[in-house]
């Protein structure tokens, strides 16, 4: 039953994204703001109805905790990142996140050319100095230039649930976005992977849970941060894991 769940998931997966890929097309001719607003609530409703269909078909839902800890004005969020399914829930959780993403997913016919119009960011992350002073221009220009979120994982890649931080470590480009910006900081853990692994053909049927964890306050130093950033993010994720497996 899980497998046969799990095909035809995929096959409303890529249907309906196929599809929606193809009908989006005209809104990249909207130029300036508006465009970005436009494409923006576009993604917002493709993940929104993906979600539902892992729902529907599935059985896996979610739950998000920890709302109160979202400051108001502009936000630096350093997520967990185990699953696919984190980058769907973005839009529907946080309403027009900027993400920093790996300049590889930009070179992906659609998805690329949406994900750059939506107004978010591209890293190399091979590209050392430049690279990285080019991502905090933008960064700075979309967060408090324009008040978006701006999440970033700060891994760099996706986790296996129970992995060890030192397997993917923190990376340094999350602690030079919180020292240039001088935003706080908000934790957010979760425990995607438990239902939906990196690259699975199967998706489990339960519920993930999200949690964005006490925001930490601009000014700290980037060493600092970094170690309270991870003394954060690991245990909450531990604790919503070990939740899930004995629920």
């Amino acid at each position: 039953m899980t497998a046969a769940r799990a095909l035809l998931f995929n096959l409303a997966f890529y249907g309906v994204t196929l599809l929606l890929a193809v009908v989006y097309l005209p809104l990249l001719l909207i130029p300036g703001t508006a465009g970005s607003r436009v494409m923006m609530a576009a993604g917002r409703a493709w993940s929104a109805l993906i979600l539902w269909l892992l729902k529907v078909i599935v059985g896996l839902s979610y739950e998000v905790r920890g709302r109160e800890h979202l400051p108001a004005g502009p936000m630096l969020i350093a997520a967990k990142h185990q699953s696919a399914w984190d980058t769907l829930m973005l839009p529907v959780l946080l309403g027009r996140p900027v993400v920093i993403l790996k300049r590889e997913l930009f070179w992906i016919p659609f998805y690329g050319w949406y994900a750059k119009r939506a107004g978010m960011i591209a890293i190399d992350r091979k590209g050392g100095g430049k690279a990285l002073r080019a991502m905090l221009r933008a960064a700075k220009r979309r967060t408090v230039g324009d008040g978006r979120p701006l999440v970033i994982f700060p891994q760099g890649t996706r986790t296996a649930p129970g992995a060890a931080a030192a397997a993917a470590p923190y990376q340094s480009g999350v602690a030079a976005l919180y020292g240039d910006l001088g935003v706080p900081c908000v934790p957010l853990a979760l425990n995607s992977g438990l239902f939906w692994g990196r690259r699975a053909f199967t998706k489990r049927s339960g519920h993930i849970a999200v949690e964005f964890l006490p925001a930490i306050p601009p000014g700290l130093p980037k060493r600092e941060f970094l170690a309270r950033l991870e003394a954060t993010i690991e245990p909450a994720t531990t604790r919503l894991e070990n939740q899930a497996i004995e629920a």
